[in-house]
C-alpha cells in the first residue's frame, strides 16, 4: 500500500534532531501491562521510541513503511526493525502486550489500523497514541520561531499538522480508556540544537525543496540574538499528549 512520506528524505536529520520522551512515560505504559514481554512501535520511525521501550520490555518490533527511516534507526538485539505499513503488519495474532504509536497516528488509514490493533494484541494488551506539537521557550524565542513555523513554512504542513496541534482530540479511539498521568515533554537545548530541530520539520524540508532556500536562515540572526548566549541551554517545552486504553 501507498503512504504518506514526509520525512524519508531527511531521516537522518529527522532522527538527530528530534526531543527525546520523558521517561516517565515508558515506566507508566510498561505498569499498564499484565507482562511486558513485547511491545509494537508502529509507525516507528528511527525508532526513537522503540529504543526507550526497550528498556521495559523484553522485545521490541518496530515498523514503518519507509525504508530510509528504519535503515536509520538504532540497532539493538532486543528490537527487530520491519519495513510494513501498520495497517498490515507480520505480526502473529494475539502476540502484543503493548501497541504504541508516538507522533505518526495521523498518517494512518485508522479504520484499518484499528482492526490490526484487535488482531495483534493479546486480551487485555494496552494501546497508547501520543503526539507533541508547538514548543515554547521565551517570548522572543517563540516569536521568531514563529516566523518559521506560520508565516514561512505555514501553507507547507500538510493538513494533517491540524491533528497534531489538537492532541488527536478528534480521532475516534475504540478502547477502554485508561486514565494518564500529567507528563511535560521539555529538553534544554543550545541554540543550534533548536535551530537543527526547526529544520527537522517536514514543512521546513518541503519549502526548501520548493524554492530551494532554507527558510531557518531566513530567521537564524535574529533567533540567535534572542536566545543570547549560544553556549546557554534553554529550557524547551512541547504540549504533550496522551491518550492510552486496552481493548
Amino acid at each position: 500500500m501507498t503512504f504518506k512520506d514526509h520525512f524519508s528524505a531527511h531521516a537522518a536529520i529527522y532522527r538527530d534532531a528530534r526531543p527525546d520522551y520523558p521517561q516517565a512515560l515508558f515506566e507508566f505504559l510498561a505498569g499498564q501491562v499484565a507482562t511486558p514481554c513485547l511491545a509494537w512501535d508502529a509507525g516507528c520511525g528511527s525508532g526513537q521510541a522503540s529504543v526507550d521501550l526497550a528498556r521495559y520490555f523484553d522485545r521490541v518490533i518496530g515498523t514503518d513503511p519507509s525504508a530510509e527511516q528504519i535503515a536509520n534507526a538504532t540497532p539493538q538485539t532486543d528490537i527487530e526493525y520491519r519495513v510494513e505499513p501498520a495497517e498490515q503488519s507480520s505480526l502473529d495474532e494475539a502476540s502484543v502486550d503493548l501497541v504504541c504509536v508516538a507522533q505518526a497516528l495521523h498518517w494512518f488509514d485508522l479504520p484499518r489500523f484499528h482492526e490490526e490493533i484487535r488482531r495483534v494484541l493479546k486480551p487485555g494488551g494496552v494501546v497508547a497514541f501520543w503526539s507533541y506539537a508547538d514548543c515554547k521557550v521565551d517570548a522572543d524565542v517563540d516569536g521568531q520561531k514563529d516566523r518559521v513555523y506560520v508565516d514561512l513554512t505555514g501553507p507547507y504542513w500538510p493538513p494533517e499538522r491540524a491533528l497534531v496541534e489538537s492532541g488527536y482530540a478528534s480521532l475516534p479511539f475504540p478502547f477502554e480508556r485508561i486514565q494518564t498521568p500529567r507528563l511535560e515533554l521539555c529538553m534544554h537545548w543550545k541554540v543550534d540544537r533548536y535551530l537543527a530541530y526547526l529544520r527537522s520539520w517536514s514543512a521546513t524540508q518541503r519549502y526548501i525543496r520548493a524554492r530551494d532556500q532554507d527558510p531557518v536562515s531566513l530567521v537564524e540572526n535574529d533567533l540567535r540574538l534572542a536566545w543570547g548566549d549560544p553556549d546557554l541551554p534553554r529550557e524547551v517545552r512541547w504540549d504533550f499528549h496522551l491518550h492510552c486504553g486496552r481493548i
